[in-house]
């Protein structure tokens, strides 16, 4: 029954694809592929002569290595002439900072600075901008980030910039996915001290905190919002409403109020943050 259940939907995805359905499409990207044109270039021109009917080159080479592709040798055309399709390999993670190692008293939650990090992502037509949500797991106080592009350096080097004024005993740990902006996560031991876990592949419960704090987040950032037109005061401001709601699971104090019980307890005059000029609590 599955097997059978497979081949329904593989032969249903077949004939919906644009470079079937569209005869005269197709043909036309086949003209170009002959004419030694890479599908970036031919998806590019097409956007560029705002053609009414166009495809985006990860379609042109799905086509090209389709079964049909395949017996018209397309891939010949190639600049690569290579005869299948290569698979981006998954980005790759120290073994060692896997959160199968991760100590149990960040998993129960019994020590003060250990942090969650997350990516929230808006519609593709506004562009590579996004945000980084970090939320440090005991207290619940949450950090949100702007940032202009997606690339791990960038990203990382604007998580060590919020977590550099917090004292050290603040700061201890982080815990990202495995997604390619957080390849770079070593990068925040060396710079600010902090241990970098990694949950497992297509593991977000395993980081539940910053995952429920994006859910809540929603509701002023959906995707239709334009992050270009969002600031980073704006951001602080969302951040110190939710961090002065209270909280059932804190007993009915904000989030605000533990962390600053957690870090003042320490005796450190660098961690009253509410005189610091970068301060994160708005």
């Amino acid at each position: 029954m599955g097997i059978l259940a497979q081949g329904l939907s593989d032969g249903r995805r077949t004939r919906r694809r644009k470079l079937v359905r569209y005869p005269g499409l197709r043909d036309q990207v086949e003209r170009c592929l002959r004419s030694c044109w890479t599908p970036e270039q031919i998806a590019g021109r097409m956007r560029y002569e705002h053609a009414a009917r166009r495809v985006c080159h990860e379609t042109i080479y799905g086509h090209i290595y389709s079964e049909e592709g395949r017996r018209s040798e397309l891939w010949r055309h190639l600049p690569s002439g290579r005869r299948r399709l290569r698979k981006r390999p998954p980005p790759k993670f120290a073994r060692e900072l896997s959160i199968l190692f991760r100590p149990d008293v960040v998993a129960h939650r019994k020590e003060f600075g250990h942090w969650e990090c997350d990516l929230v992502l808006f519609r593709q037509k506004f562009g590579p901008a996004n945000v980084t949500t970090m939320i440090e797991r005991t207290s619940r106080f949450l950090l949100v980030l702007k940032n202009e592009e997606k690339r791990t350096k960038p990203i990382m080097a604007r998580n060590a910039q919020a977590l550099t004024p917090l004292p050290r005993h603040a700061c201890r740990s982080v815990t990202f996915d495995r997604g390619s902006e957080f390849i770079d996560c070593p990068h925040l031991q060396a710079t600010v001290g902090t241990q970098a876990w990694s949950c497992e592949a297509q593991s977000p419960w395993q980081k539940g905190a910053v995952e429920n704090a994006n859910k809540r987040l929603r509701r002023w950032l959906c995707r239709d919002t334009d992050p270009s037109s969002l600031s980073q005061d704006e951001l602080r401001a969302l951040c110190a409403g939710l961090n002065a709601t209270p909280r059932k699971c804190l007993g009915f104090r904000t989030p605000a109020e533990v962390f600053k019980a957690n870090i003042l307890g320490r005796g450190n005059r660098r961690a009253n943050l509410s005189t610091h000029p970068k301060s994160h609590l708005g």
